[in-house]
């Protein structure tokens, strides 16, 4: 019998999350974007699965690699959209238009915060959502599309 090639993962994080490890630790951590990125690699490496990251501060610029998701073959996205989460219809557009599955991630909880920080334009789309969990999140997002992948 063939083994079967997983599509790869792409995790994709919006503005401001190139600071993680300074920016407000008391509410994101210590942990910094390479170091999270690094586990992620690592852990889909382990199970046999590519997995890509990218960050960007600009909105235009993540519309871009959502659709080149779609023409490079991703399997599943771990979005972290940061801001974008109460302002990017253009993300969320993307997403729908290359239609592939995907988990939106939040290190801090989101509806414990300022009250406009409640509303998400991903929610309603995502295949689930993680958040208030820290850097953590990102590890059972990654599990659960590992998974996913696998299953298919």
């Amino acid at each position: 019998m063939k083994k079967t090639k997983f599509k790869s993962i792409l995790v994709l994080n919006g503005p401001n999350l190139n600071l993680l490890g300074t920016r407000e630790p008391q509410i994101y951590g210590r942990e910094t974007l390479p170091m999270i990125e690094r586990r992620l690699v690592a852990a889909g490496k382990a199970d046999g699965v590519k997995v890509e990251c990218f960050q960007t501060n600009h909105e235009g610029v993540l519309v871009d690699r959502v659709q080149q998701a779609k023409r490079d073959g991703v399997g599943f996205i771990l979005l972290n959209p940061a801001a974008f989460t109460y302002s990017s219809i253009a993300v969320r557009d993307a997403l729908t238009a290359v239609q592939i599955p995907f988990i939106e991630v939040h290190m801090s909880n989101i509806h414990a915060r300022e009250p406009w920080r409640a509303h998400s334009h991903f929610t309603a789309v995502a295949v689930g959502s993680v958040l208030g969990l820290g850097s953590r999140g990102y590890d059972l997002a990654l599990d659960y599309a590992i998974a996913r992948l696998k299953s298919r």
